[in-house]
C-alpha cells in the first residue's frame, strides 16, 4: 500500500469519526433534555440534591465560576424548599485536595445547616458519583446540580445505569470553547465505559441512606453521613 492509499484511508477515518462523535452528542442531547431544567420554578421538587465536584480555583489561581455557580445553584434550591438534602460528591484521591470538604466549608458559610450536608469522598468521576448516590446513599429521584453539558452526560449516565434523575443547569461561563471541545470525547468516553466496558464506580461500599425510615416519616434532616475516605 503506498503513501496516498495510506493518507487517504487516515482521511476516511477521521471524517468517519469525527461523525460519529457528532451523532453520539446530538443523540445524547436529545435523549437527556426533558430532563434537564434551567428556570428553578419549573424544576419539580426532590429529596435530595447531588452537587458533582469540581476544583476551587483553576490553575492560574484564579476562582473556578464551574465551582461557583454550582454552589450557588445548590444553596438556591435549598432555600427554596427544592431539595432537602445536599449529597456532595468529588475526588479526594490525594491529602491536599477535596472536593466535597472544601464544597462543605462554602455551604455551611451559605448558611445551611450541617444536618443537611452529606459528603461523598469517592466521587472521582461523574459515573462514579451517578452511581453512588443511588447505591451507596439510597438517593432516589434525585436532583443533580452542575452545567449544562454537565448535565447531559450526567443524565445519559443515569438512564443507562436506570436511575431515575433530573439536573438543575446552573450557568456557564462565556469562554466555553475548550471545555466543548473536551466534552465531546468526555461523551464518547462515558459511552464506551457504560455501552462496551461496562464500567462500574470505583468503590461502592456499604450502603449510608440520607433519608432514614423515621426522616420519612417525620421529615426530619437526619445527621451528616460521610461517605468512603
Amino acid at each position: 500500500m503506498n503513501i496516498k492509499k495510506i493518507i487517504k484511508h487516515l482521511y476516511y477515518l477521521i471524517i468517519a469519526s469525527c461523525l460519529l462523535i457528532i451523532t453520539l452528542d446530538c443523540w445524547i442531547i436529545y435523549k437527556t433534555v426533558p430532563y434537564i431544567y434551567n428556570n428553578i420554578d419549573d424544576l419539580p421538587v426532590r429529596p435530595i440534591g447531588v452537587v458533582l465536584g469540581t476544583s476551587k480555583y483553576v490553575r492560574g489561581g484564579g476562582y473556578n465560576e464551574f465551582y461557583r455557580q454550582r454552589i450557588l445553584g445548590a444553596t438556591e434550591l435549598y432555600f427554596a424548599n427544592k431539595v432537602n438534602y445536599l449529597l456532595l460528591s468529588g475526588d479526594n484521591s490525594t491529602m491536599n485536595y477535596n472536593e466535597p470538604k472544601t464544597m462543605r466549608k462554602d455551604l455551611l458559610k451559605a448558611d445551611i445547616p450541617a444536618s443537611a450536608i452529606f459528603l461523598d469522598y469517592a466521587g472521582f468521576r461523574t459515573l462514579d458519583s451517578i452511581v453512588r448516590a443511588n447505591r451507596v446513599f439510597n438517593a432516589q429521584n434525585f436532583t443533580i446540580i452542575t452545567q449544562q453539558f454537565h448535565c447531559e452526560r450526567a443524565i445519559f449516565i443515569a438512564q443507562y445505569q436506570g436511575i431515575l434523575a433530573q439536573c438543575y443547569a446552573v450557568p456557564s461561563p462565556k469562554k466555553m470553547k475548550l471545555i466543548k471541545i473536551r466534552e465531546l470525547f468526555a461523551r464518547l468516553s462515558a459511552f464506551i465505559d457504560l455501552y462496551i466496558l461496562h464500567k462500574g464506580p470505583k468503590f461502592l461500599g456499604p450502603t449510608l441512606p440520607i433519608i432514614q425510615d423515621d426522616d420519612k416519616a417525620n421529615d426530619n434532616p437526619s445527621s451528616t453521613i460521610e461517605g468512603l475516605s
